[in-house]
């Protein structure tokens, strides 16, 4: 009997830890060993970390407890989870973990009972985490990730595919609704934690728009709606331009077969190209409208960059993908049997091509690539 309530407590636990839509879904031990619901810090920006008190990076404490003085006010909130897990760098009870924190960094966030991130007893908590954000490689411009990827490769040459917790003071962000945001390794720099800490605290919906924001190259065979096309183009020629010059010329392609004829063409003239992407149905990454922009053939690029740059923001917010496209507006204006295309557009004498913007339902919802934050400095 005894054994069968074992199995039916472990499936209940399985259940829930796949069934669980929010981290709200999940509670946790705190250092007294009482249940704590994370619905509890619903509102809050969330650092969610796995800590050791005899680890190389164990100083990072003194970072997190900045970080918390510095944002708590605004609504920031670091839980810290001790793990004995890697190379056993947080021995002892919860108690005396706690006692060396406050001793030696003068911790006030949560620490919370210790768990295991990894393996058959981990953290529910942990599953969902890492379900939602995997591991994505340490940066190897950095020495001490670079050490760290030598050393797990020794181990495991394919280590990087497992989204386990590699080391401690692995970090997730997690924004005030609940979506978990960011995965930190340790070796990744503290400033640039808190400069996504800072994004999340001050989020809105335009701020949401510019960092959910991907380039969409996979989109649903579904034409979008005029009236969306039309706030589209709205948002974009509500763009600031030079002395309010408005040099830019639009023109919205909504004629599905003037698509798949100029597709004709560059089939003809890159049929090698075409035959290696099987997913390939037309030559504009196959959304399926267009939004041309033109300008001067003496200037205007910089307004236009703007327009574009607002219409790819409001397409996001309205659940659209969108892509800037060079490629196929080189073939448009080089290739003479694609002229029929360019007629089309009606563009004034005077006026070039520069850009198109691909615009549709995403069909892939792509990671965000890593930016590199060094090269922004503050002046002061």
């Amino acid at each position: 009997m005894k054994k069968l309530l074992t199995i039916c407590c472990l499936f209940c636990l399985c259940v829930l830890t796949t069934t669980a839509q929010s981290i709200y879904d999940y509670q946790v031990k705190d250092d007294a060993g009482k249940n704590v619901s994370l619905s509890a810090y619903k509102g809050k920006v969330l650092l969610i970390v796995n800590t050791a008190t005899r680890c190389g990076f164990t100083p990072q404490y003194k970072d997190l407890q900045a970080l918390y003085e510095k944002y708590h006010a605004q609504g920031l909130e670091i839980l810290d989870f001790p793990c004995n897990q890697f190379g056993s760098q947080a021995p002892g009870t919860i108690q005396e973990i706690h006692q060396f924190c406050t001793a030696n960094y003068d911790i006030k966030f949560p620490q919370f009972d210790k768990i295991d991130v990894n393996g058959a007893n981990e953290s529910p908590l942990y599953t969902y985490l890492k379900s939602q954000k995997g591991f994505a490689g340490f940066d190897l411009s950095d020495p001490t990730g670079s050490k760290l990827d030598q050393m797990f490769k020794k181990n495991d040459p394919d280590y990087a595919k497992n989204p386990s917790i590699k080391w401690n003071f692995t970090k997730f962000l997690v924004s005030k609704d609940g979506k978990v945001i960011k995965r930190y390794e340790p070796s990744d720099k503290m400033a640039n934690v808190e400069a996504d800490v800072c994004v999340q605290l001050y989020s809105n919906d335009v701020i949401e728009a510019i960092m959910d924001r991907r380039s969409i190259r996979r989109y649903l065979d579904k034409p979008v709606e005029h009236e969306k096309l039309e706030v589209v183009v709205r948002c974009g020629i509500n763009a600031p331009s030079a002395v309010n010059r408005q040099p830019w010329i639009v023109r919205v392609v909504e004629d599905q077969q003037l698509i798949k004829d100029v597709t004709e063409v560059y089939k003809k003239e890159n049929a090698e190209q075409v035959k290696r992407d099987a997913n390939f149905k037309n030559m504009f990454r196959n959304a399926p409208n267009l939004i041309c922009v033109c300008t001067p053939k003496n200037g205007g690029d910089l307004d236009a960059g703007l327009l574009g740059e607002n219409m790819m923001l409001a397409a996001q917010s309205l659940g659209l993908g969108t892509c800037c496209l060079g490629g196929p507006v080189r073939f448009l204006n080089s290739n003479a049997n694609a002229k029929f295309f360019i007629d089309r557009l009606d563009i004034p004498e005077g006026y070039q091509l520069n850009y198109i913007l691909a615009i549709g339902y995403p069909d892939e919802s792509p990671a965000a690539k890593p930016r590199d934050p060094s090269k922004v400095k503050f002046i002061k």
